[in-house]
């Protein structure tokens, strides 16, 4: 070992998932949204004025924060924007989890909350989901250094009653409590009501997958007033300029489109619904899915094998070799087109092995 690698800080990173450069695919396991983003949006991006580039951008991304905030009826002071959710969650790492007490997260779920926990050095303690791949909500009543919940849970797609989840912040009044609410449009209800009667809440959000803008990275979250401001400072202490111009004013642009949002969101419900009914005739059982993507198992036929040969026909899921769900497969639901391809396979597949 050469003398400067005893002051590099080691962590194991997260590992995404696989972006083949081929386009001839499938491509159902990064839970993207399979439709294009709001022609609002698009327009923008077309009619931007290279001077805006030329330029740094809002550092405050005002024009963004304004939307959201007038969309979920909040302050502006309430809204806090970064570069994908995954930057918002790793600043509110970084701000709010600096006591000595473990903060807790389940153990199947976003597999970059332990990651920020190393890379930031915060003690922190999985607590188990249950064989429905529930969250215990008692396991969450007591000492401890913060919380992060996502609702609904990756990748599992398990959404936990909005009332659950209020009786863990109410529980923690003296820790912050993180909702990740990544997938909460496909069919869950949202903790954002619940921001007035808590001061010790964040919720987050992402137009990652809803709003089909994973590619411009925009992130948001929402909390009281002192919350935002002790996040803000810690971000414009590590990059005043994290959020480039076509992204605050696309991400402006999808959120006033409102109804093509609706649009798509109602299409992908009903896809994940009849993808539902197709795995089940086909023997798969998951849990009840609320989100964009269903995690399935077939009990006859390995989930690796499966994996395997979906990819060998061009269609990509996401396989997690990891205790207790290395025999599921999570699949993003894409148009109906992609779903009835892939059902077609799965049909002929079982068919040869089962």
């Amino acid at each position: 070992m050469a003398a400067w690698e005893k002051n590099v800080r080691r962590v194991i990173p997260y590992t995404p998932g696989e972006q083949p450069n081929c386009t001839d695919i499938i491509k159902l396991n990064t839970n993207e949204n399979p439709y294009p983003p709001s022609p609002e949006a698009m327009a923008v991006l077309r009619n931007m004025d290279g001077e805006l580039l030329r330029k740094y951008p809002d550092p405050t991304a005002g024009g963004l924060i304004r939307e959201l905030a007038g969309y979920y009826r909040v302050k502006p002071e309430q809204v806090f924007v970064g570069v994908g959710s995954d930057d918002v969650l790793a600043m509110s790492f970084l701000t709010f989890f600096n006591g000595k007490k473990p903060i807790l997260f389940p153990d199947i779920t976003y597999s970059f909350y332990d990651v920020w926990a190393d890379l930031y050095r915060i003690p922190y303690e999985c607590q188990p989901l249950d064989n429905n791949f529930e969250i215990c909500t008692e396991d969450y009543k007591k000492d401890c250094g913060g919380i992060v919940i996502p609702n609904p849970n990756a990748p599992t797609g398990v959404e936990k009653d909005l009332s659950q989840i209020e009786e863990i912040i109410a529980a923690n009044s003296d820790v912050i409590v993180i909702i990740d609410e990544a997938y909460i449009d496909f069919g869950g209800e949202s903790a954002v009501k619940l921001l007035q009667g808590y001061e010790n809440l964040l919720v987050v959000q992402t137009f990652s997958k809803s709003r089909s803008l994973a590619g411009m990275r925009i992130g948001y979250g929402f909390g009281n007033e002192k919350l935002i401001k002790y996040l803000s400072d810690v971000k414009f202490s590590f990059n005043s300029y994290t959020m480039n111009p076509a992204a605050i004013a696309m991400g402006a642009a999808a959120v006033r489109d409102d109804a093509y949002f609706r649009k798509t969101i109602g299409n992908i419900i009903s896809t994940r619904e009849w993808t539902k009914r197709e795995l089940a005739r086909l023997g798969f059982v998951f849990p009840d899915s609320k989100s964009n993507f269903i995690f399935a198992s077939h009990p006859k036929v390995p989930a690796v094998e499966i994996f395997e040969a979906l990819k060998a026909q061009g269609i990509y899921v996401r396989y997690f070799a990891k205790p207790r769900i290395d025999n599921y497969l999570r699949i993003s639901i894409g148009t109906d087109r992609q779903m009835q391809a892939l059902i077609t396979f799965l049909e002929q597949y079982l068919g040869e092995n089962v």
